[in-house]
């Protein structure tokens, strides 16, 4: 018994040593952007700071004042931009898992398959296609190119599609529709519901995703109002290269994950809590 406890007390004293480490590897990088978002650029250049600075407000205020640099803006673009994505990704996605996973049709299959294939398509390969359409469409320099493509996302709807296998009873929707439930109340009342705790990951994924996104953005973007934080940052660095400031850059990358910080804490508990919502016991 007493060998038991012992064995137990190691376990457990490895087992929490091992998270502390890696919650010190992850959090420690935060931490030195925190620092240096602090520091003047002649700091930063004399090298590594493990205290943070006075001159975080001489940094913001150098980033807010710049009238080259459209921080808020930009801050704003991306917040629609990533919002909008991460909703209309992951309804959508949901929907269209629903879609293939509860319904019989002779090309159910292929649809399966192309949706795939489409997954491992990098896109990169159809950039030159997207921005002729683009272009054709009228949307060239909106935001527009930057939140209508979420509609389909191959990697989403696969999250979605096997978590409906695991969780979602057929039975449960045939119910439904014996007591008259039309197939969007359906999905919207019964399904929707069930399926919280995967659409607040993938809420997740696809507004980090976006927010960090720079090659779609830099290709149909040319007007500073409209353009995203990646784009901001990116002019920071290359505006000037023997003269840009370091400090305004670590302020507008720590200004920028600000919103994802923000959004993960306001879907953390959708997580937590649809753990029990999410299971359709027998």
């Amino acid at each position: 018994m007493i060998r038991k406890n012992n064995s137990n007390i190691a376990r457990s004293f490895v087992a929490h040593f091992t998270l502390i480490i890696l919650s010190f590897m992850c959090l420690f990088f935060f931490y030195i952007l925190i620092v240096n978002s602090t520091c003047s650029h002649a700091e930063l250049q004399k090298g590594f700071s493990a205290l943070p600075k006075s001159n975080a407000l001489v940094n913001f205020r150098n980033v807010a004042n710049d009238g080259t640099f459209p921080m808020l803006k930009g801050i704003v673009n991306s917040i629609i931009v990533s919002s909008l994505c991460a909703a209309i990704c992951t309804y959508f996605s949901a929907l269209t898992a629903f879609g293939l996973y509860v319904y019989d049709f002779k090309l159910k299959k292929v649809a399966f398959t192309f949706i795939m294939v489409i997954l491992v398509m990098p896109t990169q390969v159809t950039a030159l296609g997207f921005l002729r359409l683009i272009r054709n469409m009228g949307f060239y320099d909106t935001l527009v190119p930057l939140i209508l493509p979420s509609i389909a996302s191959p990697a989403v709807f696969y999250f979605m599609y096997s978590y409906l296998k695991s969780n979602l009873q057929l039975s449960l929707v045939e119910a439904a529709r014996i007591d008259g439930c039309g197939e969007i109340k359906i999905f919207n009342q019964i399904v929707f519901p069930i399926m919280k705790p995967a659409i607040a990951v993938q809420a997740i994924f696809t507004f980090v995703g976006s927010w960090n996104n720079y090659f779609v953005p830099a290709l149909v973007l040319e007007s500073k109002d409209k353009a995203t934080v990646p784009i901001l940052i990116a002019t920071l660095r290359g505006a000037d290269y023997m003269n840009f400031d370091m400090g305004k850059i670590y302020m507008m990358i720590t200004v920028a994950i600000v919103p994802i910080i923000i959004a993960y804490l306001f879907l953390s508990k959708f997580i937590i809590a649809g753990v029990a919502l999410g299971g359709v016991k027998e």
